[in-house]
């Protein structure tokens, strides 16, 4: 009688623990995120995925990931934001760049000239997408959106030292504006996603590109180019692309608020900022690979940078002009920009 009871309570209890486990077992998420990003790049590496094990750590495990990088998933870099707001994937980390004009607002961290720092350009433009133009991402639910270091110029066969210099050469831009930027330098601009850039250096497609130097050794410029352009630092940096971490509106919706809590941890000014900061460091070892080979390294003047701002401004003043005709006011968004980044930037100095 004692054994069949013993087995009565176990049994009870059983039944009772069983959704529990079955409760614990629904809160448990696993979170697809894509990009197109090389999965041995800096970015994926020191970014993305520290990002998902940081986020795995502090829910306790019960957020998981599956990271496709190199877009494995399907589709071009072109859908991947559509592929977040469809609900394909969970989260993606893309350039706005690629899908030029969808949005225009977040494009006046994309003109030339703008950004000082990485880290605190990012805060400045987390700020500013939530002030000024926060409907450009109604259909998704954001996490992130930074910029990276300096834009550099790297060419095949053609030292950049002046403007002058672009004259004639086929070079990828990674967004609208800095396609436009190389127009108004009389270079022949070529808008393409960056998987794309070896195979069109190699074959030559193009001459050279605008990327920064983290970006190099995952595209294997150092190896495809024999020069390279930066600015001085009292010159400003020539570009910057902006990019967003943004998730699945219902995905996000579905979780339950003590996951909720972890993401939102891990999104907002601060993660945009540590974003930006961790890619900028890749600057470093982006710059010792080209060193590593040989190539020839130029790093243009103040005095000669005033001709590539000068034709630059023309962008600039496209741009607000654009701003106006589709009834926002182009030159406050800019004043704005630049105030933020002057602000932030002061911040981290």
């Amino acid at each position: 009688m004692i054994q069949r009871r013993t087995l009565l309570q176990a049994g009870a209890a059983a039944t009772l623990g069983a959704p529990a486990l079955t409760g614990f077992a629904q809160s448990t998420v696993t979170l697809k995120f894509h990009t197109f990003m090389a999965p041995q790049s800096h970015v994926y590496l020191n970014m993305h995925k520290a990002w998902m094990d940081k986020v795995t750590k502090e829910s306790g495990g019960r957020i998981q990931f599956q990271g496709y990088p190199a877009m494995q998933l399907g589709g071009t870099p072109v859908q991947l934001y559509d592929q977040a707001r469809d609900g394909v994937v969970d989260i993606i980390w893309s350039l706005q760049g690629y899908t030029a004009g969808r949005f225009p607002r977040t494009e006046a961290f994309e003109l030339p000239f703008m950004m000082n720092n990485a880290e605190a350009t990012s805060r400045a433009l987390w700020e500013y997408i939530q002030t000024h133009a926060a409907d450009e991402y109604r259909d998704v639910h954001p996490l992130a959106f930074q910029v990276h270091g300096p834009g550099v110029f790297h060419t095949r066969d053609k030292q950049i030292k002046t403007a002058a210099d672009l004259k004639g050469l086929k070079m990828r831009g990674p967004s609208r504006q800095v396609t436009k930027m190389l127009s108004y330098m009389e270079a022949i601009p070529v808008g393409m996603p960056l998987p794309q850039i070896p195979d069109a250096l190699s074959k030559g497609v193009i001459d050279g590109c605008a990327i920064p130097w983290e970006v190099v050794p995952s595209v294997k410029v150092q190896e495809l180019t024999k020069y390279h352009s930066q600015f001085e630092a009292a010159a400003g940096a020539l570009y910057t692309a902006t990019f967003m971490m943004v998730m699945n509106k219902a995905k996000y919706a579905s979780l339950p608020p003590d996951l909720k809590a972890v993401i939102d941890k891990n999104s907002g000014i601060e993660t945009s900022a540590w974003l930006g900061k961790i890619q900028q460091e890749g600057d470093i070892p982006g710059r010792e690979s080209a060193v590593k080979r040989g190539n020839t390294i130029h790093t243009i003047p103040l005095a000669d940078a005033q001709e590539f701002k000068r034709k630059s401004r023309l962008v600039e003043v496209e741009w607000m002009q654009d701003m106006d005709k589709r009834g926002f006011k182009g030159q406050q968004l800019l004043e704005a920009a630049r105030s933020l980044i002057a602000k932030h930037g002061a911040k981290k100095a």
